[in-house]
Order: C-alpha cells, then structure tokens, then sequence
C-alpha cells in the first residue's frame, strides 16, 4: 500500500501577515518583554526617551521572528557562525570522510600525532639529474 508524502511537510503554516505560529510567539514574547521595560522606565524618564528602548527591542524581536538564512533561522544560523569562528583554525578536511552527520561535521585532527617520514635525497637528486640529462638531449 502507498501513501503520498505532501512535500511541504516540514514548512510551518502561515497565520497571519505570513508568519508562522512560531515567528508569532517570538514576536508576541519579545514585545511583551518591550512593553515591560516601557512600563518600567516611563516613570523616571520622558515618555518618549522610555520607548527608544523598547522600539529596539520589537525592531529586533522582528527580526530575530523572519531571519532565515538558506533555510536557517537565526538561532541555528548564529550558533553554526559561532562554531565556524570556535573550530576555524582546528578543522581540517579529510580525504576519506564523507559523513554529513553532525558528530562528524566538527571531527577536529589531533595535531599531536607527527608522521616522521625520511626523505631519500639521493633518489631525489638521481630524478633531477635525469631530467637535466634529457632536457640537454633536447
């Protein structure tokens, strides 16, 4: 028996003013929190120095509610960009990893283990004059 998958399962349904039941709370969380500081600042200074504050506050309530960055919202967009700046010097690329998964995506190489190989001079130096031999004949 076969059941249709809907292709857009995992895309959050549009309320209002095309935002999601979660850019909604978040939105609705942070003016709340803006509307407290309001309330709480009125008193001891002007009306309007009081709601500089709290228009920053819904300004960025906003944008942390529509950010999307290649399918990221901003929290797990600004937690990858930390990791990226934490794990820039100690991450290296491996030829033979091909895992995705997100244990192996910060797989950091020990830098503690030192290969030491000899390098034979000699045979080194018999290929240079070979070559130098064969670009005289030319």
């Amino acid at each position: 028996m076969q059941y249709k998958i809907p292709v857009q399962i995992e895309n959050a349904d549009k309320i209002i003013f095309n935002l999601s039941i979660k850019q909604l709370s978040i939105i609705m969380i942070w003016w709340g929190i803006a509307y407290a500081y309001f309330k709480w600042m009125e008193p001891n200074v002007w009306t309007e120095i009081a709601a500089i504050p709290a228009i920053i506050i819904i300004v960025l309530a906003i944008i942390v509610a529509v950010f999307k960055n290649h399918e990221m919202t901003f929290i797990p967009f600004i937690l990858s960009l930390i990791r990226l700046h934490v794990n820039s010097k100690s991450r290296y690329w491996m030829n033979t990893v091909d895992s995705f998964q997100p244990i192996d995506v910060g797989y950091v190489k020990s830098n503690d283990i030192k290969i030491e190989e000899k390098i034979d001079f000699k045979s080194k130096m018999d290929k240079i004059n070979e070559i130098n031999e064969k670009l005289k004949k030319i």
